[in-house]
């Protein structure tokens, strides 16, 4: 389990979900300063980041680019597209099975992150979204493999045989689960994302936009943002645009607020321990528009993905009774892109929307938190050493 994330105790359904939930943050938590440095590369360098909105001002005309700049946001797709993917397989892998499972977990993820190309579903790279829900689960699943076969060979090899059976089982379970990923796992993740990208488009046609965010929330909890938000919203919310100059749907995924509100739950009530992690990841959430750094936080505590709900449907429903839209997509989502999207007589309300939501999802986030006063208080160094000593020598004991 990641240093980061606190264990979780007890036998009951919330117990086994938190745990769950734990593990699957512990796989994201170690990695978060790869998503930290893919989010200020992607504000910065990406043809509508900083570097370049700000070099517009000066000798830069409109739709021009910086060429350091460009050069720069080259590197943002395959960090997003592979490197993330991959090191969450990786560190999945070794949460299971050490270093030899973190090598299989990472060799499976990329049957995962290639299967749109596979089916046919994209014709280039460019055209590929990020694998992270199949990774989150590619990856342990390949390591537990792994260790079974490792604990089937276990003192049953003869002596310089050991390295050898090693390399070959770590190379064929790799293969066989790339390939898994490649033909199976990929296309339910591929199913799983057409599923919630449908029924938030019958919402929408419905006329139930708040109630959208039943699905967002959580599908953005399990990494499937991009997918909803580029493969549905945007191309919706374009042709709106085209025909009113703005749309809502911009900002059914998009808006910042509650994610903003469920890390300043962390940070006033959240796990002790995690909570000096969590004011770099407002500033990138926030600022940066980076909303997949929250994610782990809500992995941690499950139950707060319903204060991203409330959050989100409360945001929407702002942003209905005032009627307001964004002239293009917010991308990256952070207030600063809303701002210059943001038609000038809207401002106000989105403002108030994204405050509401913030708001919201914070004040719902601290009640699930307890306020704080549902975590055990943390015992220094020697006090834990003592009790896990303590702990090692007390017999067990049935409980009713």
């Amino acid at each position: 389990m990641s240093d980061y994330t606190p264990q979780v105790t007890g036998t009951g359904v919330r117990a086994r979900i938190q745990r769950g939930g734990a593990f699957l943050a512990g796989m994201i938590m170690p990695n978060l300063g790869a998503f930290i440095a893919w989010g200020l590369i992607t504000a910065l360098f990406i043809p509508d980041g900083w570097v370049n909105q700000i070099a517009r001002w000066g000798p830069l005309r409109e739709g021009e680019t910086l060429p350091f700049a460009d050069s720069s946001a080259a590197i943002v797709g395959p960090i997003i597209l592979f490197l993330l993917p991959i090191l969450i397989g990786y560190t999945g892998g070794r949460l299971v099975h050490g270093q030899r499972g973190a090598v299989v977990g990472a060799v499976a993820t990329m049957g995962v992150v290639l299967s749109p190309i596979a089916y046919g579903l994209v014709d280039n790279l460019g055209e590929l979204s990020p694998q992270f829900l199949g990774a989150l689960f590619i990856g342990p699943v390949t390591a537990w493999i792994q260790k079974q076969v490792d604990k089937l060979f276990e003192g049953r090899l003869k002596a310089g045989f050991e390295m050898l059976v090693d390399n070959f089982s770590a190379g064929i379970i790799g293969a066989v689960m790339a390939l898994v990923g490649l033909w199976l796992v990929g296309p339910v993740v591929q199913w799983i994302t057409n599923l919630f990208a449908t029924v938030v488009e019958w919402l929408v046609v419905i006329g139930l936009l708040p109630l959208v965010s039943i699905i967002i929330e959580p599908a953005k909890v399990l990494f499937l943002n991009n997918a909803l938000n580029h493969g549905v919203l945007t191309p919706l919310g374009a042709d709106q645009a085209a025909e009113t100059g703005k749309s809502i749907l911009f900002m059914l995924e998009s808006n910042p607020g509650p994610g903003f509100g469920v890390l300043t739950a962390m940070l006033l009530f959240g796990p002790r321990l995690i909570r000096p992690t969590v004011p770099a990841a407002m500033v990138v959430q926030f600022l940066g528009g980076i909303h997949e750094i929250y994610f782990p936080y809500v992995l941690m505590k499950p139950i707060l993905i319903i204060a991203a709900i409330c959050g989100g449907a409360s945001g929407i429903l702002m942003f209905v009774l005032f009627a307001v839209g964004l002239r293009a997509p917010a991308s990256p989502g952070s207030i600063f892109a809303y701002i210059l999207v943001s038609p000038p007589a809207d401002l106000l309300f989105i403002l108030l929307g994204i405050l509401v939501s913030a708001g919201v999802s914070f004040i719902v986030g601290a009640v699930l938190l307890k306020f704080g006063r549902g975590e055990a208080p943390i015992m220094d160094l020697d006090e834990a050493q003592a009790q896990s000593a303590q702990n090692k020598n007390r017999p067990s004991t049935a409980t009713a």
